[in-house]
């Protein structure tokens, strides 16, 4: 989270600069493509209670980790307003069980998170355009490895996706993104072959900072 921090801090720092600037900007039009290319940091907002196969308490709960990656996003505009954009990248997690005097890693996940919205922008003809975005995420958990004697499988699932940011425009073609999304997203988790159980939600908040550049 901290190279995100800076890295939203040199942007805020080009805006700064680029908004006093009189140099002419690119305004989106039907059909433009717009390729945005970010650091965002995953911030699971999870919550799970670990059963027993049974459905008895173990007292134990899901824990998981943040993540910083790099993502891209490719947008189409269907009019200077309105556009579809597609989002993909990639995280890695680690899964904990905690809860009393217990801290245990159980497995370190990969997961694929495709992301599509539709976004309306509220001024595209100026430097500053904010936007807001509803869409669909499918997670694909690409890999899922046990830690500590522990098998944990997770169900791939759509969640549900809603988005704000704002596009601010630099020079010609090229602009600064800033971007917040939440993911509504639970999935089923079998410990141990099915000895152990939970519904685990996660619900993350994607904070992203980048570059982007119409075609």
């Amino acid at each position: 989270m901290k190279r995100l921090l800076i890295t939203a801090i040199a942007a805020i720092a080009i805006i700064g600069q680029t908004a006093r600037a009189q140099d002419s900007f690119q305004t989106p039009k039907a059909g433009t493509i717009k390729l945005d290319v970010r650091l965002s940091g995953i911030v699971p907002d999870e919550s799970g209670a670990i059963l027993t196969a049974a459905g008895a308490s173990t007292g134990l709960n899901v824990e998981v980790n943040d993540s910083v990656v790099p993502t891209i996003g490719i947008e189409y505009f269907i009019n200077p307003n309105v556009s579809l954009e597609l989002i993909a990248g990639s995280g890695i997690h680690k899964v904990k069980a905690v809860g009393g005097t217990t801290n245990v890693e159980v497995s370190e996940l990969w997961h694929v998170p495709p992301t599509l919205t539709a976004k309306y922008h509220f001024a595209s003809d100026q430097r500053v355009s904010p936007y807001v975005g509803a869409g669909f995420t499918y997670i694909w958990f690409a890999s899922q490895e046990g830690k500590n004697g522990f098998n944990v499988d997770l169900k791939d699932d759509f969640g549900y996706t809603l988005q704000i940011g704002a596009d601010i425009a630099t020079k010609g073609p090229w602009s600064v993104n800033l971007d917040l999304k939440h993911i509504a997203f639970e999935t089923d988790a079998n410990i141990n072959f099915g000895a152990l159980k939970s519904k685990v939600t996660l619900d993350p908040w994607v904070a992203s900072v980048g570059i982007g550049y119409k075609f």
